[in-house]
């Protein structure tokens, strides 16, 4: 298909596309797509994992208590639950569920992940391990761009010397860590 082709089909003015071009290659540098965890062993990443902070998403808004729980299906892809408490600790509950696949056999770090209804997500999402604790206790989770951050815990709440060594190392490693807001877990479990 010829890119004419595509702009009629998609009803994008072609004046649109240079004005987006122009803009993305004056002064709006790329970032560097961070590394990822060396291997990540999916069996062992599966299970529940808590919130423990975030960078704010326009899907997540309002959020609280969020969880997301992962299970390996028989075709090899990895169900995705995300759960959340709208507002408070006992507010209305509200889940979306998807399903993530391995993009990188080597380390298993990198996933897609598309979420049902479709509409909630058009494209599939990268979700990449950049972290993951040596007993697999935590794991921090980000994207190629670096607009996403999850810092995950097997448990609702965590050590605040854990906690500050992972933001000190994001930050090291370029993450615009002011950016996290910490996550309300019900820690009375």
């Amino acid at each position: 298909m010829k890119i004419r082709d595509f702009l009629k089909k998609w009803r994008l003015p072609l004046g649109l596309v240079f004005v987006v071009l122009a803009m993305a290659s004056a002064g709006c540098p790329i970032p560097t797509p961070p590394e990822t965890a060396a291997f990540v062993d999916v069996e062992q990443y599966m299970g529940l994992w808590y919130e423990v902070a975030s960078f704010p998403q326009l899907f997540q808004q309002g959020l609280v208590g969020v969880t997301a729980e992962y299970t390996l299906e028989d075709d090899g892809r990895v169900r995705v639950v995300n759960r959340g408490l709208r507002n408070t600790l006992d507010g209305e509950a509200a889940s979306i569920e998807g399903y993530a696949t391995v993009v990188d056999d080597v380390t298993n770090a990198k996933l897609r992940v598309q979420f049902d209804p479709f509409p909630v997500s058009f494209f599939p999402g990268d979700y990449w391990i950049i972290e993951v604790g040596d007993e697999y206790e935590y794991a921090v989770v980000s994207g190629p761009t670096r607009q996403t951050l999850w810092i995950l815990s097997r448990s609702p709440a965590m050590d605040d010397v854990l906690y500050d060594s992972i933001v000190a190392g994001l930050e090291a490693d370029g993450f615009e860590t002011e950016r996290l807001v910490l996550t309300p877990q019900d820690t009375a479990e």
